[in-house]
């Protein structure tokens, strides 16, 4: 029989019993728990991706073959874009989304509490497959994140590992997205309407309708990979009378969307952050829920613009040209929109608001590097390249990582009811800010010099630029260390360096209903739901 303990910030007698020990967690249906569950997958598969990071950049210090054959470098590069992206920042975004949407629209918890268990449970299991294809015959795939055939097709049985690790955490995400729209949708406070929601739950509507879209065509492009493999037939086979580039185009169906999948509910993030630290409310709240949606549509649109050097006729080109730059004018929106909020604002400057501007320098400049690889005839010179490896990366560490850092401390003294240490986190902040762009930023220049990514070795000429982004890499690799043990570690042990939050909020510009529950929030919460005016 499962042990329970009284909750004294309960309401009424019959429904606060919280379950203790490994109950609590394996059978979890509570959502903060199991947010917090994925959020501490999603950092453990961050630090193993990172320590990857690692290994690549330092077989690139030099020239030449140092630590590792070529076989095992391409695993790595491979596995470190899946971990990251299916097992660092996908799983992030849902751990916020399973704390904060419940509190945010003043419902009691998920619509699905028992598949709410389930879908976080999947990715473990597909973790450990992806770890264990090291292990298989032949190593791990190494046919690039984007597992493109007729690579995969040839791989040995770490392919099929991870084709099946991807299925389960494709799965996980639809149930994932499920659970979101029908919570969003059904679950509600009386009065608040679409238009009063706060921009962290539009962000995430709508992402996780772009979700259940893509992630079936996922399932798919891998699924005919499979049958390529084993089964006989020829989808992408050429002497079969298949295509190798119709895996691209299905692949890119799903990876376009899945871009933005990453980075919306960080637009998210930042919108409820900046105007707490500006003490003003989000300037074109209307426009921005417009802008996230149009966002939405037109990553529908252009997915071939990963595919300029396959030889598409000159109009598919222009067609996927323009439909990319198109989709910076929402993008751009947002970006004013930010700004303007803190224009004139009473702005203070704490850790979560450093990471938010953080954001916005670096998420521009990734912004801007998109808008360059749009153009057909400069994407087809450099596609391929470190410029790419640049460009996304802005997008995804500057851009997603940072909007998890900055609602991470937003949000965290109010679900444990510490305080983090403010001057460990501005360290945090600083050092992540300056080696990121000492890593990241001298990639434009080697990919604008011809070095192509996915190589252990180069020309001795690429050298000193490797050698900083190295350098780099491995400083912002140590402060995350730093991060977990001296800023987050603290918070949920007590630490010394801590401070007890005293009242409900411990900002004093937050708004929402979030800031409305006992501090730290309590096991329940909204047994009755709140009206909002």
């Amino acid at each position: 029989m499962t042990s329970i303990v009284h909750d004294p910030a309960a309401g009424h007698d019959h429904s606060h019993d919280v379950p203790v020990g490994w109950r609590r967690w394996l059978l979890a249906t509570n959502h903060k728990d199991i947010g917090t569950l994925y959020l501490i997958f999603s950092f453990t598969m961050f630090m193993v991706g990172g320590v990857m990071a690692l290994m690549i950049r330092t077989e690139l210090f030099e020239p030449g073959l140092q630590i590792m054959r070529p076989e095992f470098f391409n695993q790595l590069t491979t596995s470190h874009g899946l971990y990251m992206i299916f097992g660092a920042i996908m799983p992030a975004f849902v751990g916020f989304a399973n704390w904060m949407i419940p509190l945010q629209i003043g419902a009691s918890d998920m619509a699905f509490a028992r598949m709410n268990n389930l879908s976080f449970w999947l990715l473990p299991v597909a973790s450990l497959l992806l770890i264990g294809s090291y292990f298989a015959p032949g190593g791990a795939t190494a046919a690039g994140w984007t597992l493109y055939a007729p690579l995969s097709v040839q791989m040995g049985p770490g392919m099929d590992m991870a084709i099946f690790a991807i299925h389960l955490m494709g799965a996980s995400s639809i149930m994932g997205g499920i659970n979101i729209i029908v919570t969003i949708l059904n679950l509600r406070a009386p009065g608040m309407t679409l238009m009063k929601m706060p921009m962290f739950v539009w962000t995430w509507l709508i992402t996780a309708f772009l979700l259940i879209a893509v992630m079936p065509v996922l399932a798919g492009a891998i699924t005919m990979l499979l049958f390529d493999r084993h089964f006989g037939t020829a989808f992408f086979n050429a002497a079969g009378g298949g295509d190798p580039v119709l895996y691209q185009h299905i692949f890119w169906f799903f990876g376009h969307p899945e871009v933005y999948i990453m980075i919306l509910p960080a637009f998210g993030m930042i919108s409820e952050v900046i105007p707490a630290f500006a003490r003003k409310p989000l300037f074109g709240y209307s426009s921005m829920v417009y802008a996230t949606a149009s966002i939405a549509i037109l990553s529908f649109t252009v997915w071939a613009h990963h595919m300029f050097a396959t030889g598409m006729p000159v109009t598919g080109q222009l067609f996927f040209m323009y439909a990319t730059m198109l989709i910076a004018v929402p993008t751009g929106v947002k970006v004013f929109n930010w700004t303007a909020t803190m224009w004139r604002g009473s702005m203070t400057f704490e850790t979560p608001m450093l990471f938010a501007i953080g954001f916005l320098f670096v998420f521009t400049i990734g912004g801007f590097t998109g808008v360059i690889l749009a153009i057909a005839p400069i994407d087809i010179a450099v596609h391929g390249t470190y410029y790419v490896v640049a460009h996304f990366h802005y997008v995804l560490v500057a851009g997603s990582l940072f909007a998890l850092f900055a609602a991470w401390y937003y949000w965290s003294p109010k679900w444990t009811g510490r305080m983090y240490n403010e001057t460990r986190g501005k360290i945090h902040f600083w050092v992540s800010m300056i080696s990121f762009n000492v890593t990241f930023f001298p990639m434009h220049f080697l990919g604008l010099a011809g070095m192509p990514r996915r190589y252990a070795d180069y020309p001795a000429q690429f050298t000193d630029f490797n050698q900083i982004a190295t350098i780099g890499a491995f400083a912002f690799g140590l402060i995350q260390v730093y991060f977990l043990f001296l800023v987050a570690l603290p918070i949920y042990r007590k630490g010394d360096d801590t401070t007890e939050v005293i009242g409900n909020s411990p900002w004093e510009g937050a708004q929402g209903l979030e800031w409305t529950v006992p501090t730290p929030a309590p096991f329940h919460t909204f047994e009755n739901p709140p009206t909002v005016e």
